[in-house]
C-alpha cells in the first residue's frame, strides 16, 4: 500500500532522498515533467502545455524527528529535536543515520530522580539515544554528528479504519497528491514535494517562486482532538472527512475558495468539516505570499497524535480527501 510505503521511509528535513525516489517511481507515467531542484522540492507537471487553469498540489516530505549533536565517552548518543515535544521522546525505539542504526532514547530511571522532577517531562537536553555501544570511539563506526534520527513506528490498521503510523504528517498528504496527480483533468497541474517544512517552510519558499498558479491546494496530516466528546478544544473530528482549514499562523485563506471546496463536496455528497483552530502552519504561508501572491486553500486529513512517533487518521477521511480534490480540480 502507498501510504504504507512511504510512511516506512525516512525523510527527515534536508534529509528526504528516499522519500523523494519513492515518490519518482511512483509519479513516473503521470507526469509530462519531473524535476528536481537544488533545495530538493520535487516538482511533476501534468498537462505541461494545456491552456485551462493551472493548479498546484503541495505537500511536504520531510517528517519530524532528531538531529545527532554530539556523542558522550559512553557512547550515547546527545540530540536536538526537529517538531517534537520532548513530552513524547522517552523509551521510544529510533533508527539512526542513512544505514538505519537501531536505537532507543533513554533517560535516568524515574527511580533515581529526585522528588520535585519525578511528575516532569524529562527535557530533550537530559535524553539520549542508546545503540548499544560502550564508548564515543565505538559509535563513532555507526554513528556522526549531523545524523538525523527517525521513529520507528509500524504501520498497522486497526479498529475501525483507523490507520497507525509514523509521518502520516504529511506522507497522507504526499499519498494523495500521487492519486490526484493520476486523475484525468484537462487543466494543467503542478504537484510539488516539498522539503524541510517541519522547519519553517524552506522548500516551498523556493518552489513557491517557481511556479506562476492561480491555485495552490495545500494537502496536509492536521491536528485531531477529538478523544473527548464535547471538548471544545476540538479542532478537527476522525472521521468526520477531510477538514478545510479557514485561517492558521501562516494563511489566511480567501473565503471564496473556501467556500467553492465546500460547494464541491455538497455536490458530490463527500463529507467534509471545517479545521477548527488557528494553531499550526503549513506551506501555503510561502505560497500566498510569492511573487504577486497565490490564493490557497488548506485541505487535510485529521490526524490524532501528531508530531509523535505514531499517528492515527481514518481511512476513509484520507479517501474522501482524494475524491473532493480530484472532483474540484476537474
Amino acid at each position: 500500500m502507498l501510504i504504507k510505503k512511504l510512511t516506512d521511509a525516512c525523510g527527515l528535513p534536508g534529509r528526504e532522498k528516499e522519500v523523494r525516489e519513492l515518490i519518482k517511481a511512483e509519479i513516473a507515467g503521470y507526469a509530462d515533467e519531473i524535476t528536481t531542484d537544488r533545495l530538493g522540492n520535487l516538482i511533476a507537471v501534468k498537462n505541461k502545455n494545456s491552456s485551462k487553469r493551472h493548479i498546484a498540489l503541495c505537500a511536504h516530505m520531510d517528517e519530524v524527528g532528531l538531529c545527532i549533536t554530539a556523542i558522550d565517552k559512553d557512547g550515547y548518543l546527545k540530540f536536538e529535536t526537529w517538531g517534537v515535544d520532548a513530552r513524547v521522546l522517552y523509551s521510544k525505539p529510533v533508527s539512526v543515520g542513512a544505514d538505519k542504526i537501531p536505537g532507543v532514547i533513554g533517560a535516568a530511571p524515574i527511580h533515581l530522580l529526585p522528588r520535585d522532577r519525578r511528575e516532569k517531562a524529562v527535557p530533550s537536553d537530559k535524553l539520549y539515544i542508546d545503540i548499544g555501544t560502550k564508548s564515543k570511539e565505538e559509535s563513532e563506526k555507526y554513528v556522526s554528528r549531523g545524523d538525523y534520527a527517525a521513529f520507528v513506528g509500524e504501520y498497522t490498521e486497526f479498529g475501525d479504519h483507523k490507520i497507525k503510523a509514523k509521518a502520516l504528517d504529511d506522507r497522507a498528504g504526499c499519498a494523495a497528491v500521487i492519486e490526484i496527480l493520476k486523475c484525468e483533468t484537462e487543466n494543467k497541474l503542478t504537484a510539488v514535494f516539498s522539503v524541510q517544512e517541519e522547519t519553517g517552510g524552506k522548500g516551498s519558499a523556493v518552489a513557491a517562486n517557481r511556479i506562476d498558479a492561480e491555485l495552490v491546494i495545500v494537502i496536509e496530516g492536521t491536528l485531531c482532538a477529538d478523544t473527548e466528546e464535547g471538548d471544545e478544544r476540538q479542532v478537527t473530528v476522525s472521521g468526520g472527512g477531510p477538514a478545510i482549514s479557514l485561517a492558521d499562523m501562516s494563511s489566511v485563506y480567501l473565503r471564496e475558495y473556501v467556500d467553492s471546496v465546500a460547494a464541491c463536496a455538497e455536490k458530490h455528497d463527500i463529507p467534509y468539516q471545517f479545521r477548527r483552530s488557528g494553531a499550526g502552519g503549513t506551506d501555503a504561508g510561502k505560497f500566498h505570499l510569492a511573487k504577486g501572491g497565490t490564493p490557497c486553500v488548506g485541505i487535510a486529513v485529521p490526524c490524532r497524535y501528531i508530531h509523535s512517533p505514531v499517528s492515527v487518521m481514518d481511512s476513509r477521511d484520507y479517501e474522501n480527501l482524494i475524491k473532493l480534490v480530484k472532483e474540484y480540480v476537474r
